[in-house]
């Protein structure tokens, strides 16, 4: 009932964060909704077995990637506001960043949103989170492109070259960018 209680909560707050969104299914913010409450119901869903049998390599591996997606959301959000100028909101930049995790991958935070889902789904593994873990990929990749056309209509020819040289989440060795200088 708790974990009931939570989740109902948690997205009360995630639906009043993103209720412009959700009127415009055109619009990243829209689909980035779904991606947080597959992320929510991920956590809620292993809440119990988070810090159950801490030296099994399932519980390592997920601290591990809960410790790469902090670091990455860090890394993301600090260049974000630095290089990439944002107006308002640290997602309305007014230039395009192409440094640091971005000279590779063109969403770091919504790889590090990815690491945190498949971290939360480590905790405590089913074929239900595994589902819910499926769900939070999907509305990823739709928040990402969805983003990409904005940021086309924004950023234009830049953003095209851009897409060109990089990956969408995971900078896998060859990448289009990797060993280049910029």
């Amino acid at each position: 009932m708790l974990e009931l209680s939570v989740f109902a909560v948690a997205s009360a707050g995630i639906v009043a964060i993103s209720w412009t969104s959700l009127a415009n299914p055109r619009a990243h913010g829209f689909y980035r909704f779904f991606a947080f409450e597959s992320i929510l119901a991920l956590v809620v869903l292993n809440a119990r077995q988070w810090f159950s049998h801490p030296f099994a390599v399932r519980q390592i591996l997920s601290w591990m990637l809960l410790a790469a997606s902090a670091a990455l959301a860090a890394h993301g959000f600090h260049l974000l506001r630095v290089v990439g100028k944002p107006e308002g909101r640290v997602e309305n930049t007014t230039r395009l960043v192409r440094v640091g995790a971005y000279r590779h991958i063109r969403h770091p935070l919504y790889c590090a949103l990815i690491l945190l889902g498949l971290g939360a789904l480590l905790k405590g593994p089913s074929l239900v989170s595994g589902g819910v873990a499926l769900v939070m990929v999907g509305a990823l990749i739709a928040t990402a492109r969805a983003e990409e056309a904005e940021n086309l209509a924004k950023f234009g020819d830049a953003y095209a070259a851009y897409m060109k040289d990089t990956r969408m989440f995971l900078p896998f060795p060859g990448s289009r960018a990797a060993g280049r200088e910029r």
